[in-house]
């Protein structure tokens, strides 16, 4: 089917059909998912896998390519949230505005990990678990923490979270070696900076 087709499709499956889109899931990826089901005749945990909420994307540093998915910071601007220090250091430009929110939510991102691997030893170091079992046990972590924060009236917290080592685990399957850079994908950063910056 090309894209003519899909569009038709979705507009006839919204008009006649009633279908309407969810919090987390739009028409298109509903059809699409459904269409791959059809296609391919795999099971919903496959489609968990290959297919990505709407709206949703990694957070990763400048070594990565600003590709689908995965919304990298612009190169050759500031990134790091000391070089932002003071008013006269405040974001210039649209890109550095950008770069400053991204480098605080990954600052948030990492002391959360931070303060899980401090206060659990498993997540320190490299793990020899299949992913499917490391998944569970990074919830497992997450629930108990949360339950102690919830729960209990005093508790330790590791003071110091840059001494935690912050390598992680990948298994062989989940190894990524290529991203391609997306143009798509670069005009809606492009246009999410510029939403931000003039709010």
């Amino acid at each position: 089917m090309d894209r003519r087709c899909f569009v038709i499709l979705c507009h006839l499956l919204r008009t006649i059909g009633g279908l309407t889109l969810t919090e987390v899931v739009d028409v298109e990826e509903m059809v699409a998912m459904f269409l791959h089901i059809l296609a391919h005749d795999v099971k919903n945990r496959v489609i968990q896998r290959e297919f990505m909420r709407s709206g949703y994307y990694y957070l990763v540093d400048v070594g990565y390519p600003n590709a689908e998915g995965f919304l990298a910071p612009y190169r050759g601007q500031r990134y790091h949230l000391q070089e932002w220090h003071g008013a006269e250091n405040a974001p210039a430009t649209s890109k550095e505005f950008f770069n400053m929110k991204h480098s605080s939510a990954r600052n948030v991102i990492e002391r959360a990990f931070g303060v899980l691997k401090g206060r659990w030893v498993i997540l320190r170091g490299k793990s020899y678990y299949s992913v499917e079992v490391q998944c569970r046990t990074i919830l497992a972590c997450c629930l108990i923490h949360n339950l102690i924060n919830r729960e209990m009236i005093t508790f330790d917290i590791v003071d110091d979270i840059d001494e935690v080592d912050s390598t992680h685990t990948t298994s062989a399957v989940d190894d990524i070696h290529y991203i391609e850079t997306s143009n798509e994908w670069t005009r809606w950063r492009d246009d999410l900076v510029e939403k931000m910056f003039s709010e």
